[in-house]
């Protein structure tokens, strides 16, 4: 086996959607930090990814920041070239836009439904094939990681815990759980590594408003006692993109805290 450091992405380059900002920025960061050139990807804050890209560039990779709504197809292929034509072959891809759009099941609007489904499970979906076409083509780097290539999908605790009020958003990622699952199974005989992380209460611009008001609230699903950074899942990103992470694959981490424990039947429930 080559003598490569096995926590240490150096020689690889790695793609990661919707990192204009929160857990998508840190994960960026994380990667560059373990030694991965990366490629930015932002739909709409093009000053975050410039954001993200000098980050990275102070550690002393290489960054590019390319355009691209993953819930279009001809988007993703444009991205991928763009990539590959600046920075090589792609060695790591995170699947990680998102969004949500949230009501109350007799309010939930048809275009609120689609647009969550497009871009968390459809974008995840049109990501991880030509992520997989990608690895394919360009083979086997033995000297670089015995892995042909690895995705990594963010879902989320809801994949697992049922979510009122966000009956788009747990549909998406209860979707996205059994795609990672499905696509592992289907490729891992290639090499090529499958897994997701699931964060649970995240530091983020998207529940700003909710820790503000309810951050109280929000402790009390938490064993651990503090709501999460976006570098607590950046980390464990890294680590699953590395050959440390070499023989998990098909795998969902939970960085969340203990959320999914279930706090609210601790003593007698």
């Amino acid at each position: 086996m080559a003598s490569f450091e096995r926590n240490s992405l150096a020689g690889q380059t790695a793609l990661v959607t919707g990192a204009s900002s929160g857990i998508g920025q840190a994960t960026a960061i994380e990667l560059a930090r373990a030694g991965a050139n990366v490629v930015v990807n932002f739909r709409s804050s093009d000053e975050g990814a410039d954001e993200t890209v000098r980050a990275i560039a102070a550690l002393g990779q290489k960054a590019i920041a390319v355009q691209a709504d993953v819930s279009r197809e001809a988007d993703i292929l444009a991205l991928f070239d763009e990539a590959e034509r600046q920075l090589g072959p792609i060695d790591i891809v995170v699947s990680n836009a998102g969004l949500q759009k949230d009501a109350a099941i007799g309010e939930m609007t048809l275009d609120d439904w689609n647009a969550v489904i497009s871009v968390n499970l459809t974008g995840g979906f049109l990501i991880g094939r030509e992520a997989i076409r990608r690895f394919r083509a360009k083979g086997l780097r033995p000297e670089i990681s015995p892995a042909l290539g690895k995705l990594i999908f963010d879902s989320s605790v809801h994949q697992l815990i049922p979510w009122a009020f966000h009956a788009n958003y747990a549909a998406s990622k209860g979707g996205l759980k059994l795609l990672m699952e499905t696509l592992a199974q289907e490729v891992a005989a290639e090499k090529i590594r499958i897994n997701a992380v699931a964060p649970g209460a995240i530091a983020t611009a998207i529940n700003a408003e909710e820790r503000e008001s309810g951050e109280d609230d929000m402790l009390k699903l938490i064993p651990y006692g503090r709501i999460g950074e976006p570098a607590d899942v950046g980390r464990v990103v890294a680590f699953l993109a590395s050959d440390a992470a070499d023989y998990i694959t098909g795998q969902t981490i939970f960085v969340d805290g203990g959320m999914t424990l279930q706090p609210a039947f601790k003593g007698n429930g």
